[in-house]
């Protein structure tokens, strides 16, 4: 156990070299930081640090910077994270209510995440597995053309043009309509095709045809959309980081869906603030990056996560502040969607 006041002193250490990006030496800890004990005490916490293996000497220099336990250590003891001042939070409010469709709210969450944070921002989008049919939709286009809109709770809509087999009047297509909203409505995506099974034998016969067209978009258009997605911004950010090695590698991950969501993580509950320091990373290409996530999602129902990748020398108070502020935004705004 490390105690509070070599805590003090790890936590001096961390603020001063992520703000410096310069090792930290005891002169400097006792010039900037109001510790109340001596330099020679110093000395010999910080000693004790490294013999721990919380801190480091990266050279022959006096200088000492935090280890990946070091950094977890004080991750885990933060008394708070930094919360957003009052003008940050009605921007990022203003920002993300004026969203008009899911893909609109992740594309401005992850542009808004990157620019709050400057680093690499991440969000996947509402998991299929966690989504359910709030309407459907048929538009007549032409005697045998209709658009097929598909809308799900978290906001997904899914458009397709039907080629219809036959001329069909708008009569028959409103009452394909409400008996596919009576059927489906809130209806998980995952049980869709189940729900709709034996949907064609419950009509006239002369409205079947129509009905197996449209179905065979429906179904189409789901198992298209299975694969989760994911998407980031910010890569810009990572020139100016300080990887000494591995910046190709961080390149790289980002590009690879299934890293990302691994990154991501899973957790049952939505408020839950994630942070996994350098090794704990389970790819070796990404030991010098930390991740902050949390999940956001309808009520106490997660549907998915978003959050930031940087460099281990992060502002973690920051960080986790804004990651956590930005889910708790997005979760509102699907919540009242």
């Amino acid at each position: 156990m490390v105690d509070d006041r070599k805590l003090a002193v790890l936590r001096a250490i961390v603020e001063d070299y992520v703000s410096t990006n310069e090792p930290v030496g005891s002169k400097a800890l006792v010039e900037r930081h109001n510790l109340g004990v001596s330099p020679a005490t110093i000395r010999n916490d910080m000693a004790v640090l490294e013999e721990q293996g919380y801190i480091a000497q990266p050279h022959t220099s006096a200088g000492r910077v935090p280890t990946d336990k070091g950094y977890r250590l004080f991750v885990d003891r933060l008394s708070q994270v930094k919360p957003l001042s009052g003008a940050e939070r009605r921007a990022i409010e203003t920002f993300l209510a004026g969203a008009v469709d899911i893909d609109d709210v992740v594309t401005r969450t992850v542009r808004l995440l990157a620019q709050l944070t400057r680093q690499v921002a991440v969000v996947q989008y509402p998991s299929l597995t966690s989504s359910t049919v709030r309407h459907v939709e048929l538009v007549p286009l032409s005697e045998r053309r209709l658009m097929f809109v598909l809308i799900t709770n978290t906001g997904r809509v899914e458009q397709r043009v039907v080629e219809l087999p036959d001329v069909v009047d708008e009569g028959r297509v409103a009452h394909l309509r409400a008996v596919l909203n009576a059927s489906l409505d809130g209806c998980g995506l995952t049980g869709v095709p189940d729900k709709v099974a034996d949907l064609p034998e419950r009509l006239p016969a002369e409205d079947r045809p129509l009905a197996a067209t449209v179905l065979s978009v429906l179904l189409e258009s789901l198992v298209e959309r299975q694969e989760e997605k994911i998407v980031f911004a910010g890569a810009a950010n990572l020139a100016g980081a300080d990887f000494t090695v591995g910046l190709r590698d961080v390149l790289e991950a980002l590009e690879e869906q299934v890293v990302l969501m691994r990154l991501l993580g899973e957790t049952s509950d939505p408020s839950t603030l994630t942070v996994r320091i350098g090794s704990e990373n389970p790819y070796t290409g990404l030991r010098g990056t930390s991740i902050v996530a949390a999940g956001y999602g309808s009520g106490d129902k997660q549907l998915a996560r978003l959050g930031v990748l940087g460099p281990t020398r992060m502002d973690y108070p920051v960080t986790m502040g804004a990651v956590r502020a930005v889910a708790r935004y997005v979760s509102q705004i699907l919540a009242a969607s």
